[in-house]
């Protein structure tokens, strides 16, 4: 019966409610048959004509974190990506610190010398002989796709910077687009063609950011359904931007005049978060 509900969706289209998709995206947070269960019944009894995927996502949320919090923060690993922006600075920290937790050096907001023109590259990467050029587009619109447009001007870029005698070794292979949304099919058939190594929040299959964040258990600060907005941007600018720079770097929560009791709620919710 359930089926037979339309929702909308965040770019404002309607399309039937999925069952499998929400049971899905509960079995990803980790949480077990039984909770699973609950949850599918709780918000299926609640649905009707018309709701947003928003409300449904909040109805399940709120029945995850008071069951299980660390459940729920790995249920909004997608959000917590948007909390990032929105100038998109520590989205491109964010991607350089899962390379550098994945065995690369990596800085950002480089300046590398091109035939034509110098171009700022959000993220270089180096592992042994290998340099990655990594380009990262942001978006606080949870709708927008990166389009053709995107991969097209990055590629024109990566091709001055690989026409510098400086740089004749480098390999536009080595060229990354990275978003937290997705692309379109454009974009994914010209990244494939102009050989660039796309990265979003679902592609490439297996390897897609979210997969890669939960394999490797680098979530984002923003996860942590203890620690306050006020906090989290406070640790952003101090460029703790991984749960487990938090575990190593846990003095921040003193300089924010947390008390004993909380600091071990928050480190131990983040604990359980990378031992996952």
């Amino acid at each position: 019966m359930t089926k037979e509900f339309e929702i909308i969706k965040s770019t404002g289209i309607r399309a039937p409610f999925s069952l499998e998709k929400l049971q899905e995206s509960l079995r990803r947070s980790g949480a077990d048959k039984r909770l699973i269960d609950h949850i599918v019944k709780q918000v299926s009894d609640e649905l009707y004509d018309g709701i947003t995927t928003r409300e449904i996502y909040n109805r399940a949320f709120a029945l995850l974190k008071k069951d299980t919090s660390v459940y729920a923060s790995k249920y909004k690993l997608k959000k917590a990506i948007y909390e990032l922006g929105p100038t998109g600075f520590p989205f491109e920290k964010f991607i350089a610190a899962i390379l550098i937790y994945s065995g690369h050096s990596a800085s950002t907001n480089v300046v590398v010398e091109g035939s034509c023109v110098d171009h700022e590259i959000d993220v270089i990467a180096n592992k042994g002989a290998r340099k990655l050029l990594i380009e990262c587009k942001f978006h606080s619109d949870k709708g927008k796709k990166c389009n053709v447009k995107v991969p097209l001007y990055i590629n024109s870029r990566l091709r001055d910077i690989a026409g510098h005698p400086k740089h004749k070794n480098f390999d536009i292979g080595n060229g990354w687009v990275v978003t937290n949304t997705r692309f379109t099919r454009d974009a994914i058939k010209y990244g494939k063609c102009a050989g660039l190594y796309l990265l979003s929040w679902d592609f490439p299959e297996k390897h897609s950011l979210r997969e890669r964040i939960d394999r490797l258990g680098l979530y984002p600060i923003t996860v942590s359904t203890i620690l306050s907005n006020r906090e989290k941007q406070f640790l952003l600018s101090r460029n703790i931007v991984l749960c487990r720079q938090l575990l190593k770097d846990s003095f921040f929560l003193d300089h924010l005049g947390v008390s004993e009791a909380r600091k071990k709620r928050i480190l131990k919710e983040v604990e359980t978060l990378c031992a996952t």
